[in-house]
């Protein structure tokens, strides 16, 4: 590395946490209910625009519970996500009723921002795939992988910036950098994508199917439920009452 690639090096900064921040949304239990009345009652459904959603809470109900998804798919919320690249590429698994933008690292030379885990993140596996358990980390084992995750980090951003000053294309240098970098994107849904996203990206005794999800993006999945669910309440509630299924 030469002096000048030491002195522009910036230091690695390590986060255990992700970010979820609401920045746009058009969503709310009213728009479940104009967007089932159309069924049988045509252009006078218009007037349940105006209507307060909570005398409709047995619609939304009977709807969740037997499965007519339609209606909650009449709404938009748009998230801005930051992750670890790692969550980002389970999260595209997830393709009906989402729209995806990410950062770039062929346009962005991207900041030293890496992913290590908290004490409080489980590390060991046990059992065969399909029935994982998880238990806690010794100290030892903490130390072990933030020890090793922040050397390699390190490292392999160097060699990142070793790349860039020799005028190599960001496109080729990013090769180097591994999916524990934190990257952001927004993400775009409707509540139907949503639960469905929910009900396999996040661990909850309400649900009728048992999920096993990746911690970190369940973390995501978890800020997004909790402001998903101030915006559509009843919602919400229906999809916890039927055992947490996307209808």
């Amino acid at each position: 590395m030469t002096d000048e690639v030491a002195k522009a090096l910036q230091p690695a900064q390590f986060r255990s946490d992700v970010t979820v921040e609401l920045v746009r949304s058009a969503a709310g239990d009213s728009d479940v209910v104009w967007a089932a009345r159309v069924s049988t009652a045509g252009e006078l459904s218009l007037e349940a625009l105006q209507q307060d959603p909570e005398k409709s809470k047995g619609l939304i109900n009977y709807l969740m519970r037997d499965r007519h998804g339609t209606p909650f798919e009449h709404n938009s919320m748009t998230f801005f996500i930051s992750a670890p690249i790692f969550v980002f590429r389970e999260f595209q698994r997830h393709r009906a009723g989402w729209s995806y933008n990410e950062e770039s690292g062929r346009y962005r030379e991207l900041a030293p921002v890496f992913y290590v885990p908290g004490e409080e993140r489980k590390l060991v596996q046990q059992g065969r795939p399909g029935k994982y358990e998880f238990h806690e980390g010794t100290p030892e084992q903490h130390k072990v992988v933030s020890q090793a995750m922040e050397r390699a980090y390190s490292q392999a951003y160097q060699a990142y910036q070793e790349m860039l000053a020799e005028g190599v294309a960001r496109e080729v240098a990013r090769a180097v950098l591994p999916v524990g970098l934190f990257s952001s994107m927004y993400a775009t849904c409707n509540a139907r994508s949503l639960m469905h996203f929910l009900s396999l990206r996040t661990k909850d005794e309400r649900a009728k199917t048992p999920s096993f999800p990746q911690r970190e993006i369940e973390m995501v999945a978890e800020q997004m439920e909790a402001q998903w669910a101030e915006l559509m309440p009843l919602t919400h509630a229906a999809f916890n009452a039927h055992g947490r299924v996307a209808p």
